[in-house]
Formats: structure tokens, C-alpha cells, sequence
């Protein structure tokens, strides 16, 4: 099921024009000071620009390797943006800061306690000035796409939902700005298994329909192989990428896709390799 690359793939191997492409980035935190900590190390990698499909990409490793410091350096927020070396480059352009290109949704349910779902929801229309008639009508329209009851839900609050419910929201305000990049740091890490993959569905169906590139962080090996379609592995702290991977894309549900044994094939592969690694204090088996 998966093909892994001989190397981690460069500029000048890829056929369309990056949109997203990493050149040497490291990032130290807290530089000069003695509690300065490198998170990430000589990260290189390039993502493909393919506005008319997108891609999912998986990033794996262990705790503290700086996947989500690479994440963020994406979305351009701060401490981490900018980064202490190197360029991280959006379509060919270095990243500057934030940006409606780029959005973010988080682990932790990110929904403002005071607003409704549907005021969650457009919240970002509202704040680009769109008109409180289009920006409702078309909440409606998200919120039923993440599978949620626009009659009965629109209007409740965020205490009144459960985690999966709250995370809907969360990818619905995301998605309804239609961003190039869509960057996704453990969104479904504190749900339960049956709703993980439940909103692991919905992500594809959505991701399909809004056709961006997206970034998407786990501790889960079987999440990163159903969803992905390419994973990259990266090593202990400081974090490098040390192995691509391609692998299909989810094309039936998830449920049926984890238990054929190409998938587990590729899951045990990417866990060994990660076990191996660690053994060797950061370095993969071929170092």
C-alpha cells in the first residue's frame, strides 16, 4: 500500500510548482539563553501546488520532534514564525505571518464560549466584512456539511455540544473561508474511537470537495496511513524528516480500509521504522 521514496523529495523532483516548500528550516527557542531548545533541524521537504485535487499530508514521529512547530511556522504564528534558519516558502513566497490562505484548526476545541454555532461558524466572514445575511446563509450551509443539524444546533452554545460536535465546528469555520492550506495539529486526538473515525470520514468528504493541501498532525500511525497521501517521518528532537512515504488515498471508509492487510502491512512498516529509529537515539536504520 505505501511506496517509500529513496530520499525526501527536492525542489527540482517535483513537476508542478511547490506550495508549500521548507529550505533548511531550524528553529531554536529562547536563542542565547540558557534554557535555548532546538525543535526542529535541517528541514527540507516540498509539497506539491495542486489546485484542482489538493493532498493530505501526514506528519509522524515522537513526542517533542517539532511537528508541531513545523505546523505553525506554515501558518506563520508566533514563537514559532519566523524561523531561526532557513525559508519557509507559500507558493514560491516567504511566509510573513498569518494569512487567509492558511487555516488552522487545533486540538483543543477552539470555539468562542459566547457565540452560537452559527456566530463560531462565520466568525472569520464576519471578520473580513462579509454581510450578516451571506454570512449566515452560507453558515447554514457549512453546518449541515459537517453533519450537523442546522435547525437544532445553529443556535446552541459550545458547552452545550460534545467533543465531536465541538470539533464539527471547528473544521466548519475553518473550511467555509475555503483556505488553500488547511493546517490540522491532533484535531481529533481526544475523541473516542468510534467518533475519531467518524470525523476521519468527514474530513475526506470535505477535503474533496474544497481541494486544498493539507497538513495534518498525529500520534496515530493508522490515521496518518488512512488519510494521507504521503507521510513524512521524522526523527527525535531536534526533528528532521528523515522518510517519505506515498501512500493511496482513503477511497473507502475507514473502518473498511484499517482492517485489509496492505493497510496494516504499511502501519507495521512505519512502526518498526519509528521503534528503530528511537533505538538509535534519532537515526533511521540506513544511518
Amino acid at each position: 500500500m505505501g511506496h517509500v521514496l529513496s530520499h525526501v523529495r527536492k525542489p527540482d523532483e517535483v513537476v508542478k510548482q511547490p506550495v508549500v516548500e521548507f529550505r533548511n528550516v531550524k528553529k531554536t527557542y529562547n536563542v542565547g539563553q540558557p534554557n535555548a531548545f532546538t525543535a526542529i533541524s535541517n528541514v527540507s521537504f516540498v509539497v506539491e501546488n495542486l489546485p484542482d485535487k489538493g493532498e493530505l499530508v501526514a506528519i509522524l514521529g515522537p513526542s517533542g520532534c517539532g511537528k508541531s512547530t513545523i505546523l505553525r511556522l506554515i501558518a506563520g504564528l508566533d514563537p514559532q514564525h519566523p524561523p531561526t534558519e532557513g525559508e519557509v516558502l507559500v507558493l514560491g513566497e516567504q511566509i510573513v505571518g498569518p494569512g487567509a490562505d492558511r487555516g488552522m484548526v487545533f486540538q483543543d476545541y477552539t470555539s468562542f464560549d459566547h457565540r452560537t454555532v452559527l456566530e463560531n461558524v462565520t466568525f472569520g466572514l464576519e471578520c473580513q466584512g462579509v454581510s450578516r445575511k451571506t454570512r449566515e446563509e452560507l453558515g447554514r450551509i457549512w453546518i449541515q456539511r459537517v453533519g450537523l443539524d442546522v435547525t437544532s444546533d445553529q443556535h446552541k452554545y459550545p458547552h452545550e455540544l460534545s467533543g465531536g460536535m465541538r470539533q464539527r465546528v471547528a473544521i466548519a469555520r475553518t473550511l467555509i473561508l475555503r483556505p488553500r492550506i488547511i493546517l490540522m495539529d491532533e484535531p481529533f486526538g481526544a475523541l473516542d474511537p468510534s467518533t475519531r473515525m467518524n470525523m476521519q470520514d468527514l474530513l475526506v468528504s470535505l477535503w474533496r470537495e474544497v481541494e486544498a493541501t493539507v497538513f495534518f498532525i498525529t500520534h496515530s500511525i493508522e490515521e496518518a496511513v488512512y488519510l494521507g497521501d504521503r507521510i513524512y517521518l521524522l526523527t527525535n528532537s531536534p526533528g528532521t524528516i528523515f522518510e517519505e512515504i506515498e501512500v493511496d488515498p482513503p477511497d473507502r471508509p475507514a473502518r473498511v480500509m484499517q482492517r485489509e492487510a496492505s493497510f496494516q502491512d504499511t502501519v507495521y512498516y512505519i512502526r518498526d521504522t519509528i521503534t528503530v529509529m528511537e533505538e538509535r537515539g534519532g537515526k533511521s536504520a540506513s544511518e
